[in-house]
């Protein structure tokens, strides 16, 4: 692992726990009183079956669907529609005020659903322009020319979630953020 990392791109199959080491690893930024933006979706459940997708700003705290079994709008990706609003004003503006303004980013997930937002493709396209330290969700497989861009960059580490890494994962990539980020002020 490189000091010149500057992206952190995690992969692997659905359900691994992707989204729990990066949720970890905000925490563990964030206690260390570093300012971490960008957005989190989170499964929306009824009973044991996964019925939609929330997204989530991290600086500014707001939420809206992204995308739903039940929708009738939007891109249909898979079983579920995509909710192109949610994408504009929760998903790209968290992009745009993270790369101006926190000290981490965090884009949790550059896949189908959230590259159909041209809004969302060029903030996070933009995010990767940015001097920031990036930690992302790639999808696994995509063939797409932004996740193509993304896994070329030189300053990045590809990460494979399993099931036998995870439980590390976010106390590693927090050493290794913390490591590239000046002090906090007291």
């Amino acid at each position: 692992m490189s000091s010149t990392t500057r992206a952190w791109l995690l992969t692997g199959p659905p359900g691994i726990g992707k989204s729990t080491v990066i949720t970890r690893t905000i925490y563990l930024l964030r206690m260390q009183g570093h300012g971490v933006g960008g957005c989190l979706t989170k499964e929306k459940r009824e009973g044991r079956e996964r019925v939609g997708f929330t997204m989530s700003d991290l600086m500014s705290g707001r939420e809206a669907e992204l995308a739903s079994i039940k929708g009738a709008l939007g891109p249909r990706v898979g079983r579920y529609r995509v909710n192109l609003n949610t994408l504009a004003d929760i998903g790209a503006r968290s992009l745009r005020d993270a790369a101006a303004g926190a000290e981490v980013i965090v884009i949790d997930e550059i896949g189908p659903m959230e590259l159909t937002s041209p809004d969302f493709r060029k903030a996070a396209d933009a995010c990767f322009s940015s001097p920031r330290p990036i930690l992302a969700i790639v999808h696994q497989q995509m063939k797409d020319p932004l996740i193509e861009k993304v896994r070329e960059l030189q300053s990045k580490q590809m990460i494979e979630v399993t099931l036998q890494n995870r439980g590390k994962l976010a106390e590693n990539i927090a050493s290794e953020i913390l490591a590239q980020l000046p002090e906090p002020p007291s």
